[in-house]
């Protein structure tokens, strides 16, 4: 066989491969039709005819499943000198389970779990308990003490120390830094945001079983100059490297305790930042979607909806406004009794 004959038959070999590599894989329309036009050179005869001078090589579809790819490079061999991340350092103390966020030096959440049993027992004394750095963080990543020191911000407790009263060792969990982010402190940390996590403790007085995951948020705004969503937060630190959230989020799984039973869902962005005592919590009730979104979690992913209920439905959703030196004195709030007026403690619908 000659080789332009060789030639011929492995230009028509490429054309049917084209071919039937668009009816294997249903390609349809204008992309077949692109796929079995080839191009090709006219064939150049010499001067002396008896010789012939072969056509191009025809070119080799990179997508024809006959012809082996062998890739010229590997980029898995990165892996060779560790993982790259991002790591989650997920932290499971007695009271709460976190994931960390390296990049911004707070959690991505923290999760809990408060129970009618757990906030009536009283083994914790917060004024045992110290703020500390988070040894199981590698030390470059991790918050610092001196990082808060004169930032004007407080040490915000994701997981609140008064949710874990039931031991000492629970309470002391709760003052790591890595349950932390900077929180404005008056108008917030120390007044409405409080008032919040009180609105949770008190949900254990309808539901057996309360989990909570809460964490940050850097939300975007519009910039009042060119109109833009910008993300825009401030960094405290030496360096500055710890973030400040713009939000901060609840998701809160109130559950009726049975077996398969119904959970009261409920989730809620508040703004780091001066909030009136008189502001209806309500108001900052969002979708879990929304949350989701803005955070890039998934939270009840697995949670069917025949099983989800409203939380917003279920109870009021509102806060009791207390002054800061009685929450110091009483860190959770009685629970309600029957006859309690709706204007002073949670009801139920």
């Amino acid at each position: 066989m000659s080789k332009f004959t060789l030639a011929v038959v492995a230009g028509a070999s490429a054309a049917v491969g084209a071919a039937t590599t668009a009816a294997l894989y249903g390609i349809g329309g204008r992309r077949e039709a692109k796929s079995q036009t080839i191009a090709t050179t006219p064939t150049t005869i010499s001067k002396d005819p008896s010789r012939t001078t072969p056509p191009p090589p025809v070119p080799i579809r990179r997508d024809d499943p006959g012809v082996p790819a062998v890739p010229p490079v590997d980029p898995n061999g990165v892996f060779q000198y560790g993982f790259l991340g991002p790591v989650a350092d997920l932290r499971a103390a007695p009271s709460l389970i976190s994931s960390f966020d390296r990049a911004r030096r707070n959690p991505h959440w923290v999760a809990e779990h408060i129970t009618p049993a757990s906030l009536l027992l009283r083994n914790g004394d917060r004024r045992h308990s110290y703020f500390a750095e988070d040894h199981t963080i590698p030390e470059k990543y991790r918050a610092k003490l001196t990082d808060y020191a004169r930032s004007g911000y407080d040490r915000g407790h994701q997981v609140p120390a008064a949710d874990a009263k039931w031991s000492q060792e629970a309470m002391d969990s709760t003052f790591a830094l890595s349950n932390m982010c900077p929180q404005v402190g008056d108008g917030f940390n120390r007044d409405y945001w409080a008032h919040f996590e009180d609105f949770c403790r008190r949900l254990t007085s309808f539901y057996p079983s309360v989990r909570i995951v809460t964490g940050p948020l850097y939300l975007p705004k519009r910039d009042a100059i060119d109109g833009k969503w910008k993300v825009s937060y401030e960094v405290i630190g030496h360096p500055p490297n710890v973030a400040v959230p713009t939000h901060f989020y609840k998701v809160i799984f109130a559950e009726d305790g049975k077996n398969g039973g119904n959970v009261s869902l409920g989730a809620f962005v508040l703004p780091n930042d001066i909030i009136p005592n008189d502001k209806p919590l309500q108001d900052f009730e969002v979708p879990v979607e929304a949350v989701e979104r803005a955070s890039g979690l998934e939270f009840a992913g697995l949670l069917p909806p025949a099983r989800t209920k409203r939380l917003c439905k279920e109870v009021a959703c509102s806060i009791i406004v207390k002054e800061y030196a009685d929450r110091q004195k009483q860190m959770m709030s009685p629970p309600p009794t029957k006859g309690t007026p709706p204007s002073t403690a949670m009801t139920r619908r």
